[in-house]
């Protein structure tokens, strides 16, 4: 067999912005969003539902299939277009979504080269690959129930799965022929070079699982990327125990977990994502309602696993979401919790650790205690900083009064790490009670160490982590305010038909919005227009241009709102909504003016009187000229 795929085991650059570009305007948002949320007319070309996002009883949830569009107009404010909206319900990476939906509509996606040197991976390839892995998936799950499969339904049986477990997580089995998955593959039209670059066969001819049980390693979409594989035999001439699929085009091992597909969902609503060791532990977690376990694949849990879980939990409150790590509660155990402490900050949410007394796995826990004890295990987690503290202080000898100093020194950096500051001054006391110091003593020295760490900034290599800062929520608009209709209304001309606008947006600026954020939204219809973006690529160009979630959520809303004008909107209406808009801003300054000629004594301060006096005669004819303009279209 050729080596033709051996290149493609990079990760693709960007997707093509043309094929982004179709993939939005071939996925009907009406009919991905419907798959999800019962929708019925609203009139004037809308769609309306339930928010899938939130609870409700009444419908606020508006979709507008000619935009491209949807919005709540409810509690969330969530809004987009169909790529968001993926992203959105199935907790996916902009990327993942994309590709889902080039999926669904038959779009052959082209990646353009990630800035880094990578290779690009050729027009259809991941397609095809993820077809290959889809079919390798059916022919081991089928081969479960072969004759030369015993040994793995009886590894199965012993840990306490039966049949319907290893449906319901779609465990296979690898058959020991050796080519077997190759001619099946084969006989199904998939060429050797594919195969291989999938990571079912070896260059050298051969399947690359032989007689071993498998795990399907899926992607948040549902889609197999690679399989995890347990040595059943000692006639295996693999020695380790474990092996996965090799680094290919879609398996990564650092960017995937077993049983994301499975717990993504419950991972968004519970803000909870607990992290057991295995595929065994990950199906007893689940079979026994902890429905929010994953496993890394292969590699110890890392950065990536962080990035992809603070991703999935969604909700960015730090105090509420919670990362459980199961560890035993021997020296490896420990070991592994410190490695993952140093990890801490790349987590939005509190971390705990679960650790079982008895040394049990999740899996063995469930075969010797029953389902209720492992969700026991979990419901006894412990703050991840005091399971790493009191290894600390085992290592020190208390009795001592320089073995107390020695671990309060050691320890202090926990606690002055602690990212929720309410909780600080209680851990200062735990922790001086745990040493039998003065609990004024300790918090000196937490807070001193905080301190230092404060001032060096964080790129000292001793810093304590500090709590993460985020940039406030912008806030947004009341949409019923009637002082600031006007200002809506321009807003949504600009956003749904800005071809009713001269270049010059009719000499709009940003100084004639008076919210701050329609006067981000005029920012980033500039912006879209300085790009020349294309009208069917319109809004997503203005969405794009936002600094900020809140104001491409109301981008959205502007999209899918009605315009309150008499048939479609018209060039008039954008002149008489621009001209509205600019006459309030002159109208403003001639009462400004007028305020401060009052003010300003003509006999002392004559200059600043005349010059006032001129911009006030200045500014009446531009205030009749946007008056006549506006009189009688603009109630």
């Amino acid at each position: 067999m050729s080596g033709a795929g051996a290149t493609l085991a990079s990760v693709p650059g960007r997707i093509n912005e043309e094929d982004i570009a179709s993939v939005r305007e071939r996925a009907r948002i009406d009919e991905v969003i419907g798959g999800y949320v019962s929708l019925r007319p609203a009139g004037g070309g809308s769609l309306k539902g339930l928010c899938p996002f939130h609870d409700e009883k009444t419908p606020s949830f508006q979709v507008t299939p000619s935009r491209g569009f949807y919005y709540c107009f409810g509690a969330c404010s969530e809004g987009g277009d169909v790529i968001d909206f993926l992203m959105k319900i199935e907790n996916l990476s902009f990327t993942e979504a994309v590709e889902r939906l080039a999926d669904r509509v038959g779009i052959q996606l082209r990646y353009t080269d990630d800035g880094q040197g990578g290779p690009r991976a050729e027009p259809g390839k991941r397609t095809r690959l993820l077809e290959a892995m889809r079919t390798a998936a059916e022919f081991f799950t089928e081969h479960l129930m072969a004759p030369d499969a015993v040994e793995g339904r009886r590894f199965l049986s012993q840990r306490g799965f039966d049949r319907a477990a290893a449906e319901q997580f779609g465990v296979g089995y690898a058959p020991n022929d050796g080519r077997a998955l190759l001619r099946h593959l084969r006989g199904r039209g998939f060429s050797d070079a594919d195969i291989v670059a999938a990571g079912l066969a070896r260059e050298s001819g051969w399947d690359f699982f032989q007689g071993r049980l498998l795990w399907p390693i899926r992607d948040s979409g549902k889609q197999t990327v690679g399989f995890g594989a347990r040595r059943l035999s000692d006639a295996d001439r693999i020695p380790a125990k474990y092996i996965n699929t090799p680094e290919t085009l879609l398996y990564k091992k650092s960017h995937v977990l077993y049983g994301l597909e499975l717990a993504r969902t419950a991972i968004g609503k519970k803000n909870q994502a607990v992290i057991v060791e295995g595929y065994t532990d990950v199906m007893a977690a689940h079979l026994s309602g902890v429905d929010t376990a994953v496993a890394s694949c292969g590699t110890a849990f890392g950065d990536e696993h962080a990035r992809l879980l603070r991703r999935m939990m969604g909700n960015l409150d730090a105090f509420r979401g919670e990362v459980i790590f199961t560890f035993d509660g021997d020296a490896a155990g420990q070991a592994a919790a410190l490695k993952v402490f140093a990890l801490d900050a790349s987590f939005v949410a509190q971390t705990y650790v679960a650790v079982e007394p008895t040394g049990l796995d999740p899996c063995d826990l469930r075969l010797e205690h029953g389902e209720a004890a492992v969700r026991e295990l979990v419901a006894r987690r412990v703050p991840l900083y005091r399971f790493v503290m009191g290894n600390i202080l085992d290592s020190y000898d208390l009795d001592r009064a320089d073995g107390r100093l020695a671990a309060l020194r050691a320890a202090a950096p926990l606690v002055a790490s602690v990212r929720d500051n309410a909780l600080v001054g209680e851990y200062v006391r735990e922790l001086s009670g745990q040493l039998g110091m003065d609990v004024e003593e300790v918090r000196r020295e937490v807070y001193r160490l905080a301190s230092r760490a404060s001032r060096r900034g964080p790129a000292e290599p001793e810093d304590v982590p500090q709590p993460q800062q985020r940039a406030p929520r912008p806030v947004l608009p009341d949409p019923h305010d009637r002082l600031l209709t006007i200002e809506r209304e321009t807003a949504k001309l600009l956003v749904q038909a800005p071809h009713l606008f001269g270049p010059d947006r009719d000499g709009l600026s940003t100084a004639d919005f008076t919210h701050p954020a329609y006067a981000a939204v005029f920012t980033a219809v500039e912006k879209a227009a300085a790009a020349e973006a294309a009208d069917s690529e319109w809004v997503h160009a203005v969405s794009a241009a936002c600094e900020s979630d809140p104001i491409r959520s109301l981008v959205a809303a502007l999209a899918v709102e009605r315009i309150p004008v008499s048939g479609e909107p018209a060039v008039r209406d954008a002149i008489a909504y621009s001209s509205k808009l600019q006459l309030l801003t002159v109208m403003r300054k001639i009462a400004e003016l007028k305020s401060k000629l009052q003010r300003t004594n003509p006999v002392e301060h004559p200059t600043a009187h005349r010059r006032m006096f001129s911009e006030l005669l200045a500014l009446e004819p531009r205030r009749q000229e946007l008056q006549a303009r506006t009189l009688g279209t603009i109630d």
